[in-house]
C-alpha cells in the first residue's frame, strides 16, 4: 500500500473507532456516550451492508490477479477489536455508571425475581402475538431479513433435537422495556423477555436452549444503466430487492455450539457469508432508545440559543439589510424553518428553489414547499433519490410535493447532488418601482429539522444578489439534469462548485498558504469536513505540511 495514502476502509474503521474512545470519555454526559456506542453499532451495520461487499468481491479478483495487501483480514481484525473494545465501555463503564444512578440495565444476567411476573404478563399481553416462529425441517425453508433479530431455539425430547427460529420483532415493538421496584429502575431487552418465556412457546421439553443471530445483507442499488426513464421507479424496484440481498455478515451469539451454527449456516443458504461471533444481544444501536430521557441528571443538554431577530418584522426583510449565520445544533432550527414558512405565506414571493438530499420523515420544509405552491408561487424542488437508505422517503415526499403543484427534478445521470442551498426570488417596491430581489440559504448541512439537532452544521442567510443569482444559474444547470461535461460553459466566481471550480479554488488557496510559509511568515489552514479522499487535495495538503504550513483537520 502506498504509505501516502491510507486504505479507504480502514480509515473508515479508525473513525468508528473514534466514536469509542468518545463513548469511553468520563467527561461526557453518560447518556451522550450511550448515543456514541449506538451511532457505533449503527455504522458497523453500514458497512457490512455497503463497504464488506465491494471488498469481498475485489478479494475474490485480487486471489486470481495481484495480492490485496490482507487487506479483508485486516478489516477483520480491526472490527473484532473494535467489538470487543465496545463490550468492555459498555459492561465496565456504562452499566456500572447507570446503576450508581439507581438505574439497573439487566444485561445478559438471570431477571430478579421480584420483576418476573410483570415480566410474564408484558410477554403474553403484549409480545406473544407478534411472534414468528419456524420449525426448520432440514430445507432452506426460511429467509432471514436484513438486520433482524432472531433466536435459534433447541428443544430436546425423548424423540431428538427439534430446532426452531424465533424472531425478536423489536421493529414492531419497544426494544426494551422498564420496571420500577423498590425505588429501583430495571431496564431489559425484549430478547430476554421472549428467551424467559420459551416455555410458554414449546412447552415441557427435556431441556430447551437458544442462541441469538442475525444476518447483514448487501445494500448496494444495481442502478446500472438505469438513468433513462423513471429513475424513481426503478429506484423504488431495487429498493424493493435491497432487503434480499446477498447475506455479507453472519452475526451470531459467541458461545453457540460451532455443529449448530454451522448446521443454521447450511440451512439458510449463509455459507458465504463472513461468520462473525457476537454477544448475546444485537442491533445494539437501539441503545438510542432506552428509556433514561426523563432522567435529566444523566443528561446535559448543549446548550441552544436562538437567533435574535428584529421584532415586527419578517425574516426576508431583516435579509435586505444584513446576513444571519447560523450554527445548529448550537442555534435553534426554528430560523430555517421560519425562512420557508414566510416564503409560502408571503404574496410578494414569485419563485422558491431549494436541493433536498436527505428530507426528515414529518418534513415541516417539505410540507412549506407544498403549501407554497399550492398558494401559487412557482416552487422547483431537486430531489437526490441516491441518498443512500434515505431513498424510499425521499421518493414518499417527491410524489406528495408533485401532487401539490411542486416541480420535482430528479437525480442526474452519474452525478450525486449534495448541494443544500434554496433560492427566495420576491418583489419589493422600492422607490416607486417594483424590483425583483434575491434571498438565500447556503448550508454545509442537509435541509432537515431532525438531523440538525444532533449535526454540527453552517447555515448562511443573504441576499447578495450576485452570489444567488450564481445559484440561480446553477439551478437553471440542475434543471438540464446533465453531467458538467463542458465547464467551461457555465463560471462560477462567488460560489464553488463541484466538478466546476471547487477543487481548483482549494489548491489555489493551499498555494497560497505555502508561499505565504516559503517567505516564513505564519501560514495555517483549518479545514472541517466529514469525509477526505481525493488524492489530488490530499497530496496538495501534505505538500503544505512539508513547507511549513500548519494544517488542522
Amino acid at each position: 500500500m502506498n504509505n501516502t495514502f491510507f486504505n479507504r476502509d480502514l480509515s473508515w474503521l479508525s473513525f468508528n473507532e473514534r466514536l469509542l474512545l468518545e463513548a469511553a470519555r468520563l467527561s461526557i454526559p453518560l447518556l451522550e456516550r450511550v448515543k456514541f456506542l449506538s451511532i457505533f453499532s449503527s455504522n458497523l451495520d453500514e458497512f457490512y451492508r455497503v463497504r464488506m461487499p465491494a471488498l469481498l468481491a475485489l478479494n475474490s479478483i485480487a486471489k486470481n490477479v495481484v495480492a490485496d495487501d490482507r487487506i479483508v483480514d485486516k478489516v477483520k481484525d480491526s472490527i473484532d477489536l473494535q467489538q470487543q473494545s465496545f463490550g468492555a465501555i459498555l459492561s465496565s463503564h456504562i452499566i456500572p455508571e447507570l446503576a450508581s444512578q439507581g438505574v439497573w440495565l439487566l444485561f445478559s444476567q438471570e431477571l430478579p425475581d421480584e420483576i418476573i411476573n410483570e415480566i410474564n404478563e408484558y410477554f403474553l399481553t403484549e409480545v406473544a402475538g407478534f411472534l414468528l416462529i419456524k420449525e426448520l425441517n432440514g430445507q432452506k425453508n426460511f429467509f432471514p431479513e436484513n438486520n433482524k433479530l432472531y433466536l435459534l431455539v433447541t428443544a430436546k425430547t425423548k424423540k431428538g433435537e427439534k430446532h426452531y427460529i424465533v424472531d425478536i420483532p423489536s421493529d414492531q415493538l419497544p426494544r426494551f422495556f422498564s420496571v420500577i421496584r423498590n425505588g429501583k429502575k430495571f431496564i431489559l431487552f425484549l430478547d430476554d423477555i421472549i428467551r424467559n418465556n420459551l416455555s410458554e412457546i414449546f412447552g415441557d421439553q427435556e431441556s430447551i436452549s437458544c442462541f441469538s443471530f442475525k444476518v447483514t445483507r448487501d445494500a448496494e442499488l444495481d442502478l446500472k444503466d438505469e438513468y433513462t426513464g423513471n429513475l424513481a421507479r426503478k429506484i423504488e424496484r431495487q429498493i424493493i430487492k435491497r432487503d434480499f440481498g446477498l447475506a455479507t455478515r453472519f452475526l451470531f451469539q459467541g458461545d453457540a455450539p460451532q455443529e449448530t451454527v454451522g448446521m443454521l449456516a447450511r440451512q439458510l443458504g449463509l455459507t458465504g457469508a463472513s461468520f462473525v461471533k457476537g454477544g448475546v444481544y444485537h442491533n445494539m444501536k437501539d441503545l438510542s432508545s432506552l428509556p433514561l430521557f426523563d432522567a435529566h441528571y444523566l443528561n446535559e443538554q448543549w446548550p441552544q440559543a436562538k437567533i435574535e431577530l428584529e421584532p415586527n418584522l419578517r425574516l426576508l426583510d431583516i435579509l435586505r439589510h444584513k446576513e444571519i449565520l447560523l450554527h445548529p445544533p448550537y442555534h435553534s432550527y426554528e430560523t430555517v424553518i421560519r425562512f420557508f414558512n414566510e416564503a409560502a405565506i408571503d404574496r410578494n414571493v414569485s419563485r422558491i428553489y431549494v436541493t433536498l438530499y436527505r428530507i426528515a420523515k414529518n418534513s415541516r420544509i417539505a410540507s412549506a414547499l407544498c403549501h407554497a405552491a399550492q398558494n401559487g408561487k412557482k416552487v422547483t424542488v431537486f430531489v437526490e433519490l441516491k441518498a443512500r437508505f434515505d431513498e424510499a422517503n425521499n421518493i414518499k415526499w417527491a410524489k406528495k410535493m408533485r401532487a401539490s403543484g411542486v416541480r420535482i427534478i430528479f437525480s442526474i445521470p452519474d452525478l450525486k447532488v449534495h448541494a443544500k442551498i434554496a433560492l427566495i426570488k420576491r418583489f419589493a417596491n422600492v422607490k416607486g418601482d417594483r424590483k425583483e430581489e434575491y434571498y438565500g440559504m447556503l448550508s454545509t448541512g442537509n435541509f432537515n429539522e431532525s438531523t440538525a439537532k444532533l449535526y454540527t452544521d453552517h447555515v448562511l442567510f443573504t441576499s447578495n444578489a450576485a452570489m444567488l443569482k450564481e445559484i440561480e444559474m446553477l439551478f437553471r444547470f440542475l434543471k438540464k439534469r446533465e453531467h458538467p461535461k463542458r465547464v467551461e460553459e457555465i463560471s462560477f466566481y462567488h460560489i464553488l462548485v463541484a466538478q466546476f471550480n471547487l477543487q481548483r479554488r482549494f489548491i489555489e488557496l493551499i498555494d497560497r498558504e505555502i508561499d505565504i510559509a516559503k517567505r516564513n511568515l505564519p501560514a495555517s489552514i483549518i479545514i472541517k469536513m466529514n469525509n477526505l479522499e481525493e488524492k489530488v487535495l490530499i497530496s496538495k495538503l501534505y505538500d503544505a505540511s512539508r513547507a511549513g504550513v500548519n494544517i488542522e483537520l
